[in-house]
Order: structure tokens, then sequence, then C-alpha cells
């Protein structure tokens, strides 16, 4: 009488991770990517916003001197958040008012990436909507998102 033996053989279970590993070894590059992109679209949206507060804030000053912290006409912005998420949560970039003209009538605004969003590049938008990133491997349209 012969018992039946159950289980799983050794070369089963090599072949099984093998194939994990491979799976695993396309899937989380792909995934990093993706997030990063969708990070990058989350800042890209946040500069519109805070061109949106430079303009609110020229309409109510009449320049756009002084939107930056302290009073500053550069640097962090006094009138919008300074880092991107805006609700809160990891930072993935640092807004500035990287920018204005001696007559107070355009500004440059930038968004530098930090952390893991670094190897993304930084963005900037201009009060004539011109849009740059530094990194134009990482843009859809070359050097501009």
């Amino acid at each position: 009488m012969k018992t039946k033996t159950r289980g799983f053989t050794l070369i089963e279970l090599m072949v099984t991770t093998a194939i994990i590993g491979i799976l695993a070894s396309i899937a989380i590059p792909n995934y990093s990517a993706y997030i990063i992109k969708g990070k990058r679209a989350e800042a890209e949206s946040t500069l519109v916003s805070f061109a949106n507060a430079m303009e609110q804030w020229r309409l109510q000053k009449g320049s756009y001197f002084g939107a930056a912290a302290g009073g500053a006409d550069t640097g962090a912005p006094a009138i919008f958040s300074t880092v991107v998420p805006i609700s809160g949560g990891t930072k993935t970039y640092d807004l500035t008012i990287s920018a204005v003209n001696a007559g107070g009538t355009t500004y440059t605004l930038t968004a530098t990436a930090v952390g893991n969003q670094a190897v993304d590049g930084n963005l900037s938008l201009t009060s004539a909507g011109a849009k740059t990133c530094t990194v134009a491997s990482a843009c859809l349209n070359g050097a501009s998102w």
C-alpha cells in the first residue's frame, strides 16, 4: 500500500519564485514612474492655481511686488502654499516666486522637485503662460509641460 505524498517540490517552488521575481522587476519600476507622473500633474495644476493667486494679488495691489514671504518680491510665497501637495502629506515640490521684473508686471513661478520626485526636474510658469521644465525627457511636450 502506497501513500501519496502531497506538497510542492523544491523545483516547483523555485520556478514560482523566479516568476514572481520577474513580474516584480517589471511592475515596480512602472508603478514608480506612474507615481512620479501623477505628482508632476499635481504640481502643474498647483502652479496654475498659484498663478491665479498672483493675478488676484496684482488686482488688489496693482503689481506683483510683495507677494513673497516678508513682503519680498521673490522667494517663498506669502499668498499661497509653499509646498505641493497643498493638502499635506509628503512634500514633493517647493513653490517659489523666482522672478518679478522691475516694473512688477511679470513674474516667474517655480516648483522645485524634492525627495524622490527630484528625478523629474523642476517646473516653471510665467505670467505670460510659458510653461517649462528642466528635465525635457520627463515632460510630455519636450521642454514645455
